[in-house]
């Protein structure tokens, strides 16, 4: 009789771990689906870059089956919607090129990157954004720079392969939190819109610091562009006063390798216009800006949020 007790609390303390699993993992599964900080790290860093990678050899292979998608994924190519069999990159791209500058946001399921191709030869600058739910995409944001004309600046020989800079692992003390890091970069589309400098909204950028857009050098110490471009936190910042507001949105984190990306567009302040988009990841730790790397392209007013506000 005591045997036969026994077995039924253990076969109740079963049921009830049981139950208690399905409901965590559902209650786990809606977390995801809602984005919630944490909850998308399901997938790590090398699933995140091994999704990108994947991405990538989808578009030069021409194989959009080879994409692991959600059933209810969202795509829009330079700012334009569309379903992904749609997507021009995917019958255009030939060849991966030795440019790749990864940003990884395990906390928010993003993997991001600045890549260059090629389009039966000819380069193409290009940014992808993915996220990923349950080693599924769920988003899918690409924007293609294709000359001068699309860019403003175009300087592939800059992009021959990613910069050291970017690329140093911080040690953990190095690291600012996650909101630290925002804040810092965040002085960077204040100061576009002070108009003045970047010393006069007090970003933090390191003596050294540098930009890169495009791949050409626009401001530090081995900028040749404009006088006075030298110094990133003194440079003149004065053409904002014509170019209108800021939009700023905030992309993604990298906080293993400190590195915060944001999503800009200023110039034309009407329907009509146009709008030069930038995508700037800043390098941020020991407190500090130690470099902006951007990608560029311009894009019709009415796309400045890029689709996704």
């Amino acid at each position: 009789m005591k045997a036969t007790a026994l077995l039924i609390l253990a076969a109740c303390s079963v049921a009830a771990v049981t139950l208690h699993g399905s409901a965590a993992a559902q209650s786990r599964r809606q977390a995801v689906d809602r984005g919630e900080p944490g909850t998308a790290a399901t997938c790590d860093r090398e699933c995140l870059r091994s999704t990108m990678t994947t991405f990538l050899y989808a578009l030069i292979e021409h194989d959009a089956s080879k994409v692991p998608i959600a059933a209810s994924v969202r795509v829009t190519e330079d700012g334009v919607e569309k379903s992904l069999d749609k997507v021009g990159l995917l019958t255009t791209v030939t060849r991966l090129r030795g440019f790749r500058q990864d940003i990884l946001d395990e906390r928010a399921g993003m993997a991001g990157a600045d890549v260059m191709v090629e389009e039966v030869g000819a380069p193409v600058m290009l940014v992808v954004r993915l996220k990923v739910v349950d080693r599924k995409i769920t988003e899918i944001e690409t924007v293609a720079t294709r000359s001068r004309t699309d860019g403003l600046i175009f300087n592939i020989d800059g992009l021959s392969a990613p910069s050291e800079v970017m690329n140093y692992a911080p040690r953990p003390e190095q690291l600012a939190s996650r909101e630290d890091a925002i804040a810092a970069a965040m002085h960077y589309p204040t100061g576009l819109n002070e108009a003045k400098t970047f010393a006069a909204v007090n970003a933090p950028f390191a003596p050294d610091a540098y930009r890169y857009e495009n791949g050409q050098v626009m401001a530090g110490p081995d900028c040749t562009f404009a006088p006075g471009c030298q110094n990133i936190s003194t440079q003149s910042l004065a053409i904002f006063e014509r170019l209108g507001d800021v939009a700023t949105r905030v992309i993604g984190v990298d906080e293993r390798m400190g590195i915060v990306w944001l999503r800009m567009a200023w110039g034309a302040r009407q329907e009509g216009g146009e709008q030069l988009t930038v995508w700037e990841a800043f390098k941020v730790y020991d407190g500090q800006i130690h470099a902006v790397e951007a990608f560029m392209k311009i894009l019709p007013f009415e796309l400045r949020s890029g689709g996704w506000e």
